[in-house]
């Protein structure tokens, strides 16, 4: 017969097995996390840089594979002739175009044979809070491309932009009227902002409101400073939360339940260092989105105002890729859309992925949903 003692022995020995793995993951997460963190592997080179905004130029990978989740993706040695320029929403740290080795999507790209550039916005301060659309689309972003050219010897680019950096890619080649930009991909991007869902119908009462406002009194949210409007990166990693409040409590408690399993407590630390780590908003920028891309909607009409001039969709006639999420309650399928209906483009692509705002670009289903098909897409148009 077995021996209860022993039997109770062994049971006490996993059970502090377990405890000492609990114990460890936990005391990791919260005061190592900064060695769990897998993000920001691949290398690169900065080209250029001003204090602020950078150019990164990824080398070609030396492996002969990189893995895809649980596909292995030869890398081509042959390079696409047009280079992929990446350009990415403020507030963000780059982080999330590197999350994970096997989820990176500049690793990815490098590997399927594009060329691959990005520009970093870099950590404006308060000294950078007057920064509008106007620096961002006609001077800083313009400026970053001549050297993507310059170093490439191409003339012909894609872009690809998620969220704010899709508006920047649009509004670029329509303020610019750049023939040259050959593909554009745009992800998460709300043309008709009052499309999209709880947040959109709050953007419309407060156009009602500001209406009634500028009406009777003749403010308007552009006659105060700039300074005033500054968002310091925490507040932006608490309001990216709050898009999704249920999804970000829920992260936590399964981090409790999943303690045990080191791989997940690696994932959840290198997700937060993207979450947790987000950058500040120039009171320009602020000013500028949410009164002409949120409250006056300006692009459901096709166009918005950039400085003095304005940017006019029709101009846009690059090859047009453009993806919404089927979860994202930031740009929603239907404010996202409306893209068709403006652009000259004669090669244009919509379609829905699944994810939220960030899952499109770099949620564990956007490998196989989204990255795969955008590679086989701009393959076809790069060379």
């Amino acid at each position: 017969m077995p021996n209860p003692l022993k039997i109770a022995l062994k049971n006490a020995t996993g059970l502090a097995r377990q405890g000492s793995v609990y114990a460890g993951n936990a005391f990791d997460r919260v005061f190592r996390a900064a060695s769990l963190v897998q993000a920001g592997q691949t290398p690169f080179e900065t080209l250029h840089s001003d204090g602020l905004v950078s150019l990164r130029y990824y080398p070609p990978l030396q492996e002969d594979f990189i893995e895809l989740d649980d596909l292995l993706i030869p890398v081509e040695r042959a390079t696409h002739r047009t280079p992929i320029v990446i350009i990415p929403p403020l507030a963000v740290n780059m982080l999330i175009y590197d999350l994970f080795p096997q989820r990176s999507l500049v690793r990815f790209l490098r590997a399927k044979g594009f060329k691959v550039y990005l520009i970093d916005w870099g950590m404006p301060g308060r000294e950078h809070t007057h920064y509008n659309l106007h620096t961002y689309v006609a001077e800083l972003l313009p400026a970053s491309l001549n050297r993507v050219r310059e170093h490439s010897g191409e003339q012909e680019l894609s872009l690809h932009g998620w969220s704010m950096g899709g508006m920047f890619t649009l509004f670029y080649s329509a303020l610019s009227r750049d023939q040259h930009i050959r593909n554009a991909i745009v992800l998460g991007l709300p043309i008709d902002s009052h499309a999209s869902g709880a947040i959109g119908w709050m953007y419309q009462r407060m156009a009602d409101v500001a209406g009634v406002v500028r009406k009777r009194t003749g403010f308007q949210i552009h006659n105060l400073k700039p300074h005033w409007f500054h968002t310091p990166g925490w507040a932006n990693t608490i309001g990216f939360k709050l898009t999704n409040p249920v999804g970000s409590v829920m992260g936590y408690w399964e981090l409790i339940l999943r303690l045990g399993d080191r791989e997940f407590v690696t994932n959840h630390a290198t997700t937060s260092a993207f979450l947790d780590r987000m950058v500040a908003y120039p009171g320009g920028i602020i000013q500028d989105t949410v009164v002409r891309v949120w409250i006056d909607n300006q692009l459901a009409k096709g166009q918005i105002q950039i400085g003095e001039d304005f940017a006019r969709l029709e101009n846009v006639n690059a090859n047009l890729l453009a993806i919404a999420g089927q979860e994202d309650t930031l740009a929603t399928p239907g404010a996202a859309k409306r893209v068709m209906d403006h652009v000259s483009s004669v090669d244009k692509t919509f379609r829905v992925a699944p994810g939220g705002h960030m899952g499109i670009l770099a949620g564990s289903k956007a490998p196989k949903a989204s990255w795969l098909e955008l590679a086989e897409w701009l393959a076809a148009r790069s060379d």
